[in-house]
């Protein structure tokens, strides 16, 4: 009798896999080595000369899964290595010792006659280079050595075509299909009764019971192998099966290898092999023991060793870049920051005011923190003086007059990275002091809804413009929406950042309450114009060179665009977000404070000074009198709207006047009230170079 051979499986990766595997190392796996199930199928339509495969794409990872119409399910272990040296060093045969255990306990327990899949059982090793995109792997598909000796053929194996006529092949055909679309996904393995020419086809869970009745039944298998002669690989643990299970009950069993081929549009079983099988009676010490598993698959060299695929000049650059560029932020997240909300940083939409130094690293450094909605406004545009100092900007950009700022920004963040959603408008936003002529009033009311629109669409502002005066219009439209609002502001050598204070529906707390309270809460804190006595007024008024650019240290800008990102990212993940209280403990104090955001203590103020290295946080409360936040003025916004805008940038005194500062101010000595005007340095600095 002839010893019984078998064709291997080899593996089939599609490139999705390996997409879906990044996807899943980053954001879920991280350092995570535990082994995880995954799906993969094989076929048994494969023409002849086409080597039998089991395929993983990228459904491997679903939990929901199902193969694909005409394929059969085979049941897959992923493990996953951090380094390349724990790849190389994995012992590989005790892996695969292990996977057969797991093998061999489903056969003496049952569990394959329910689940016939677990008889195609594979294994995948793999270690990815996540930043050159090579991933190494190793494919087994465990096969027991059971018995020790190798089964035999009592019957050679035949195509079935010599066994059977036209019209049995035919009703074979009909039979099957009949029985495979009434099962939940098509089963590799089933039972076989020919009644006279008709065919009747069995669930494999009722083996014994088929057996018992009727010596004339064939152990059908969906064969993936096209040799001639050779049955595939799941033919080797099903005998194994059958061995154990039917042991000095069975001295053979005849097993219908079923290959469902297309030629010329007509399908055909007369390829299928059927053979009998011996079962050898084998001693109860052999049954007690576990046998021996092989199964790693060789390499291209037809060696025994891994392969590997280089994906990088194969993917496409865009989705290569989406998973790079966040590739940082990931890795953060598996050793230091395992609560980092990435998700709700990335949702986050910026509005960007002011297109220059600070504009343009503000949203650099927003890109770096994998948020992708960016909007760019400005109305002026790029001249030769700013690209040394505005990263968005090149030499190019000042040719031919100059490109608009807003939408040159918005061009090169998508030129940095194609995935960014940003866009560029050039706005004019009209200012208190700025009288608004009857030639400009219907422009002023297109800018103000223009404006108002943006702020409703976006979930923060950054106040990054050239003036004092110009941050208030956004600053009252935001306190009304209640967005977050990030503000930054530059001297020669002193910053300011600062987060406005989210307005909320509750009352302010009494004086008294306000003494008992440890910290100031989100709710209570003041906006940029909460510490000025003053309305803001025209400053670009009879000014010389010096004073019409923000004369400033470069690297001014780069601390201060660096803090104002960090703070709104220290906001999003604090549990309160834009509530979240001001930190206010002794500076000192914070490197051993707890907070309750993840990434540290969320400040109001940040005020820096270059010239020392230092830095301080200071926090203020919300002034009933401010003239962008206070509840009146917030009031007359909601009722009057532009009337009440219009007046604001016409009349001189307007806004102290309905806020009480006027009356203040003729309470107040004059050299008291004075301490604080536009020309003050940081409290009402100007912003960055036009």
């Amino acid at each position: 009798m002839a010893v019984v051979q078998y064709a291997p499986f080899a593996s089939l990766v599609d490139p999705g896999f390996w997409h879906k595997l990044c996807e899943k190392k980053l954001d879920e796996y991280g350092l995570d080595d535990s082994a995880r199930h995954i799906n993969g199928f094989y076929t048994n339509g494969n023409a002849a000369g086409i080597a039998p495969f089991i395929t993983v794409d990228h459904s491997a990872f679903a939990s929901e899964w199902m193969p694909t119409r005409r394929s059969f399910a085979a049941n897959g272990v992923l493990y996953i290595t951090n380094t390349i040296d724990k790849f190389k060093e994995m012992d590989k045969k005790a892996l695969l010792a292990a996977e057969g255990n797991k093998l061999w306990e489903d056969i003496k327990t049952g569990t394959v006659l329910q689940r016939p899949e677990k008889l195609c059982p594979f294994v995948l090793l793999t270690f990815a280079d996540l930043k050159k995109y090579h991933f190494y792997y190793w494919f087994a598909f465990p096969a027991l050595k059971f018995p020790d000796k190798p089964a035999s053929f009592t019957e050679t194996p035949i195509p079935l075509h010599q066994k059977l006529s036209g019209s049995e092949l035919r009703c074979l055909l009909s039979a099957y299909d009949t029985f495979q679309e009434g099962q939940e996904c098509f089963s590799g393995f089933f039972l076989v009764k020919q009644n006279g020419e008709g065919f009747i086809l069995d669930s494999f869970a009722n083996i014994d019971r088929v057996l018992q009745s009727s010596d004339k039944v064939m152990v059908g298998v969906c064969d993936p192998s096209s040799a001639a002669g050779y049955p595939g690989w799941p033919v080797r643990n099903l005998v194994s099966f059958l061995s154990y299970r039917y042991n000095s009950h069975l001295k053979s069993v005849t097993v219908l290898c079923i290959r469902d081929r297309t030629q010329d549009s007509v399908r055909d079983f007369g390829n299928s092999l059927v053979f009998s099988v011996e079962l050898a009676h084998q001693e109860e010490s052999a049954l007690a023991g576990t046998p021996e598993c092989v199964g790693w698959e060789k390499n291209e060299r037809q060696k025994m060793g891994p392969r590997m695929v280089n994906l990088i000049s194969s993917m496409d650059p865009t989705r290569l870049a989406e998973s790079a560029v966040d590739l940082n932020l990931k890795l953060m997240r598996w050793r230091l920051l395992p609560d980092l909300q990435l998700e709700k940083i990335a949702a986050t939409k910026c509005l960007v005011l002011g297109s220059g130094t600070l504009g343009c690293n503000v949203a650099r450094l927003l890109m770096g923190w994998g948020m992708r909605h960016i909007t760019m406004v400005d109305n002026s545009k790029v001249s030769y003086s700013n690209p040394v100092r505005q990263s968005l900007f090149t030499f190019e950009h000042c040719l031919d007059g100059g490109q608009p700022k807003a939408q040159a920004a918005a061009s090169s963040l998508k030129t940095i990275f194609p995935g960014m959603n940003s866009s560029g408008i050039s706005l004019s936003i009209p200012m208190p002091g700025h009288t608004i002529t009857d030639s400009m009033l219907q422009q002023t009311k297109e800018d103000v809804k223009r404006l108002e629109d943006l702020i409703e669409a976006h979930d923060a502002v950054f106040l990054l413009m050239d003036t004092r005066e110009s941050r208030w219009l956004p600053s009252l439209i935001s306190a009304s929406k209640k967005k977050i609002v990030i503000n930054a502001a530059l001297g020669f050598d002193t910053f300011l950042v600062l987060r406005h204070g989210i307005k909320t529906d509750q009352p302010p707390p009494d004086a008294a309450e306000q003494v008992k309270m440890s910290c100031i809460p989100g709710c209570q804190l003041g906006c940029y114009f909460c510490n000025d006595v003053v309305a803001p007024g025209n400053s670009t008024r009879d000014r010389t060179l010096d004073q019409q650019c923000t004369v400033t240290r470069p690297g001014l800008s780069m601390v201060a665009s660096a803090l104002a990102v960090e703070l709104l990212v220290s906001i999003l993940q604090h549990p309160l977000g834009a509530e979240a209280p001001a930190d206010t403990s002794a500076n000192d104090d914070h490197f051993v404070v707890d907070s309750e955001c993840s990434l540290g203590v969320v400040p109001h103020q940040i005020r820096g000074f270059l010239s020392r290295f230092h830095q301080i946080l200071p926090a203020s409360q919300a002034f009933s009198m401010c003239t962008a936040c206070c509840p009146l003025v917030l009031e007359k916004y909601r009722t009057e709207n532009f009337d009440f805008l219009l007046k604001a940038f016409n009349e001189v005194g307007y806004l102290e006047n309905i806020t009480g500062l006027a009356a203040m101010q003729d309470a107040t000595l004059d050299d008291e009230v004075w301490g604080l005007s536009d020309d003050d340095d940081l409290s009402s600095v100007d912003m960055e170079t036009s």
